[in-house]
């Protein structure tokens, strides 16, 4: 999944590190996804988030990636853009 954010208090890079920083590894600890800034990096008021997550049904991953992205709805500092789900399906 990946999440792109507008950060309009941040004025500085390191305001918006410590955004992104909180919900990165809120992510990873409460829902074990791999979590990762994506794009924008010198930007301090916008940010891609990318989460992945393997799980033995494509409904467990969607109920993974919803409650991650309720998470990343939930941050007052940062006003969600988009998001969207790619999927990678290796069933033959």
């Amino acid at each position: 999944m990946e999440v792109e954010l507008h950060l309009p208090e941040c004025s500085s890079l390191k305001e918006k590190r410590s955004v992104i920083r909180h919900l990165l590894e809120t992510a990873r600890r409460r829902f074990a996804v791999s979590a990762s800034e994506v794009d924008h990096h010198d930007l301090h008021q916008r940010a891609a988030l990318g989460f992945a997550v393997v799980a033995p049904t494509a409904g467990r991953v969607d109920e993974i990636l919803d409650t991650v992205e309720r998470l990343v709805w939930s941050e007052p500092r940062a006003t969600v853009l988009s998001c969207a789900r790619h999927w990678l399906d290796l069933d033959p």
